[in-house]
């Protein structure tokens, strides 16, 4: 019993809830919209503090034999954290563009409807894609085809949720009016850094590890891997790129606003980011 009220999909749909009871007592003047996407960042923010600390503990568990070490964690967080996470984060999405759009009047949006969902999906495309594929890609391939090898990989992939607080943080700040404040800034750059380590570089880092296990240089690996290995990472790295890009330009016009004093106040790199 203790088992399934800890489950995420008890967790994170609760801690959703509480919160969206919560934040309006204490923040009177904020609507629904203002509610629903920060209650939605605060819950990403928890998931990704409990993935990157399972990340670590896995990776480090396994760093002597990157094939064959296993350790618990690599499954189990998968199915009782991982999978509920992200069929929940998709509905939570839905409800923050839902709201959005709500507050802003549209008329399709006084209600729930297959058109309201569908508009969701449209502007949200690489964002679901994105989701479904790790539910439909990485539950299996961690669960049946590994064939208990690579727990240290899987680990690795966990760390990929570091960056996520540090966008959640920023989108709070400005929630807050805060983005005009030295923290905004700072939390700007370690989005920056962290994406890029945790979600780009992580990947050749893999590819390294492995090659060091067999003795075989960097350049070799890729042909040393199954041709849907070598596509599946590139799959997930893809759309890292792509947001990373976004990122870096959202901090490049936030530079160049900054150094124009006749410029008005401006959202900062982690405005409308999404980071899974």
């Amino acid at each position: 019993m203790l088992q399934v009220l800890a489950c995420g999909a008890v967790v994170f749909p609760g801690l959703f809830l509480a919160f969206r009871r919560i934040l309006p007592c204490v923040f009177k003047h904020w609507s629904d919209a203002d509610v629903v996407l920060v209650s939605e960042r605060l819950v990403s923010s928890i998931h990704a503090v409990m993935a990157t600390t399972a990340g670590v503990i896995i990776v480090s568990s396994c760093w002597g034999n990157v094939i064959n070490d296993r350790h618990w964690l690599a499954t189990h967080f998968v199915i009782w954290y991982g999978v509920p996470y992200m069929t929940y984060d998709i509905f939570a999405m839905y409800l923050s563009h839902y709201h959005r759009f709500r507050v802003k009047g549209h008329e399709d949006y006084k209600q729930h409807s297959l058109r309201t969902f569908n508009s969701f999906v449209r502007r949200e495309f690489l964002l679901v894609l994105h989701h479904i594929a790790l539910l439909t890609i990485l539950l299996p391939v961690t669960l049946f085809f590994r064939k208990d090898q690579g727990d240290f990989f899987i680990g690795c992939l966990f760390l990929t949720e570091l960056s996520t607080p540090f966008v959640s943080l920023g989108k709070i700040l400005i929630q807050l009016s805060l983005q005009d404040c030295w923290l905004h800034k700072a939390n700007g750059g370690m989005v920056l850094f962290t994406f890029f380590m945790c979600r780009i570089a992580l990947f050749p880092f893999m590819y390294w590890m492995y090659g060091r296990h067999y003795g075989i240089p960097l350049y070799s690996v890729p042909f040393h891997l199954p041709l849907s290995t070598n596509l599946g990472n590139s799959c997930i790295l893809a759309p890292q790129v792509y947001w990373f890009v976004l990122l870096c330009r959202k901090g490049y016009r936030l530079y160049k606003r900054s150094r124009s004093p006749a410029s008005s106040p401006t959202a900062a790199v982690t405005d409308n980011s999404k980071d899974d």
